[in-house]
C-alpha cells in the first residue's frame, strides 16, 4: 500500500469548508495516506474543525501565514520516502497515489512526478495538462512521462531526500510560483521532473481568493527567479517580455517595484543556472510565451 511509501501534505489558511471537503476525499482514499495538515495561521475555526473532524491526521497550527514554507515544516515529520503535496481546494484520485510512488521507485533519478489536473466541477482537464503532456525537454526511453523543468506543488508527490538535499521551498519567495526555484535546484543537482498522466488530481478552485494579489506574488517571484538563476541576456529579455505583457496597472508596477527592492539580496545570492540546464531551460521560452495557462491576469 502507498499509505507506506506517501504522505500527503496540505497547507491551508482560512478555507474551513473546502479543507474540509478536501480531507474527506484524502481519508477515503484506497491508499489510506497518513495526511499531515499545516494550518498557516486560519482564524475561522480550521485547526478546531481538523481536530473535531479528522483526529486521525496530524495536525501543524502555525501561529500565522508561512505561505509555502508550511510545506517545510509538514515535510520535517514525513517519515515515508515520498511526499505528496496537495491544496485545500484540490484532492488526489483513489489510486493515483499507489501509481505516482510506483513511478518514483522505478526511476531514482526521478524527483517529483506531477499528475493531470481536472478541473471541477465539470471534470476539464486543466489547460497547463496540454502543455505538461507536449513538454519539448529530451529524456531517456522508459520514463513515466514527459520531461519537465517545473512541477505544481498542488498536484505532484516529491521524494523526500531531493526536497531536502535542495533546501525546501524558498522563505524569499513565500508563494505564488514558488515551485520554479525548487525544480530548478532539483535539476542542478542532477535529478529529473516528470509528467505522469496516469495519476490524476481534482482541482475546484476555491472562491476565498484574491486573484490581484496573486498576481502581485507570481509577477515578483517570477522576476526574482529569472534574476536568480538565468544568465544576464535570458534574465534581461525575459523581464523585457514581462514588462510589455502584463497589465499595466498597480498591481502589476507594484509587483515590478517589490522585485526590484529586493536586488539586493538577490545579487548576493544569485547562482546561475549550469549550461546543461540553461539550454533545458531556453527550449521552454517559447512555449512559455504561447501559453495561455501561464498569462498574469485578474
Amino acid at each position: 500500500m502507498s499509505g507506506h511509501r506517501v504522505t500527503v501534505v496540505v497547507i491551508t489558511h482560512n478555507r474551513r469548508a473546502e479543507l474540509h471537503r478536501t480531507l474527506g476525499m484524502l481519508a477515503a482514499l484506497p491508499e489510506r495516506p497518513p495526511v499531515i495538515v499545516v494550518d498557516n495561521g486560519s482564524s475561522d475555526g480550521t485547526a478546531a474543525m481538523v481536530r473535531r473532524c479528522f483526529p486521525q491526521m496530524t495536525l501543524i497550527p502555525a501561529q500565522h501565514n508561512l505561505g509555502a514554507v508550511a510545506r517545510n515544516l509538514a515535510v520535517r515529520r514525513v517519515t515515508t520516502c515520498y511526499v505528496a503535496f496537495c491544496d485545500d481546494d484540490t484532492w488526489w484520485e483513489p489510486g493515483s497515489l499507489a501509481t505516482a510512488a510506483d513511478a518514483l521507485d522505478r526511476h531514482r533519478d526521478v524527483a517529483a512526478v506531477t499528475a493531470r489536473i481536472v478541473v471541477e466541477p465539470g471534470g476539464q482537464d486543466d489547460p497547463i495538462t496540454g502543455e505538461l503532456a507536449c513538454s519539448p525537454l529530451p529524456g531517456r526511453p522508459g520514463l513515466p512521462g514527459p520531461v519537465l523543468l517545473s512541477f505544481l506543488a498542488g498536484a505532484s508527490v516529491l521524494r523526500c531526500q531531493a526536497f531536502r538535499e535542495a533546501g525546501g521551498f524558498s522563505a524569499r519567495l513565500w508563494l505564488g510560483g514558488e515551485e520554479e526555484l525548487l525544480a530548478a535546484d532539483l535539476v542542478t543537482r542532477g535529478y529529473l521532473l516528470c509528467y505522469l498522466p496516469s495519476a490524476t488530481v481534482h482541482h475546484q478552485a476555491s472562491k476565498l481568493r484574491d486573484p490581484a494579489r496573486r498576481r502581485w506574488l507570481g509577477i515578483r517571484n517570477t522576476l526574482w527567479f529569472t534574476w536568480l538563476r538565468r544568465p544576464p541576456g535570458a534574465a534581461l529579455r525575459r523581464t523585457a517580455e514581462l514588462a510589455v505583457t502584463v497589465p499595466r496597472d498597480r498591481v502589476s508596477a507594484a509587483a515590478f517595484g517589490t522585485a526590484i527592492a529586493g536586488l539586493p539580496w538577490v545579487l548576493r545570492e544569485r547562482k546561475p543556472l549550469p549550461p546543461r540546464v540553461e539550454a533545458q531551460m531556453r527550449l521552454l521560452d517559447g512555449p512559455r510565451r504561447a501559453s495561455r495557462a501561464r498569462r498574469y491576469v485578474g
